[in-house]
């Protein structure tokens, strides 16, 4: 990794903040998603859909899912809402963070992207999928990235102090 550095660094900084970006925005509209849904009759929009797609309403997954539309809160989703909205805004201080070239921003990338490594570890020992090899190679990625950013700083980062090596 010692010939990664400079410009293709900067570069996959970038890359990494618009794929946080892109995770904020996409959560961000699932979250208001979610708002046009409150004071909704969700259990008739469940097996409308069911209906839709040709689903057997009886069978298990699609009776889960219509049981699930019919015991959900416009409370519950106030705050799955909030949540996403929380996530959204962490996301996109990371982005913004990442784009700058933030220290803050790296470290919040290493743990952000560690935080789902057990749980990725878990899937590939029990479940194991592409999509989940993918995510756990790609959070590897960004750990990798942001630790060699870290250990190689590359300027003051923009008003921070330099860091003193011991």
């Amino acid at each position: 990794m010692a010939a990664f550095g400079g410009d293709a660094l900067l570069k996959s900084l970038r890359a990494i903040a618009i794929f946080e970006a892109a995770k904020g925005l996409l959560v961000l509209l699932a979250g208001f998603g979610l708002l046009s849904l409150i004071h909704r009759d969700l259990e008739t929009m469940a097996e409308s859909l069911v209906r839709h797609l040709h689903l057997n309403a009886a069978s298990r997954y699609p009776h889960i899912f219509i049981d699930l539309a019919s015991r959900t809160t416009d409370t519950r989703l106030w705050m799955y809402a909030l949540a996403a909205a929380a996530y959204s805004i962490l996301r996109l201080l990371e982005a913004y963070g990442l784009w700058k070239e933030r220290r803050w921003a790296e470290w919040l990338a290493v743990l952000s992207a560690g935080f789902y490594l057990p749980f990725e570890v878990r899937h590939l020992l029990h479940r194991p999928t592409w999509l989940v090899f993918a995510a756990f190679a790609a959070n590897l990625a960004i750990i990798a990235v942001m630790i060699h950013s870290l250990r190689h700083p590359r300027h003051a980062h923009h008003g921070e102090p330099p860091i003193r090596e011991v």
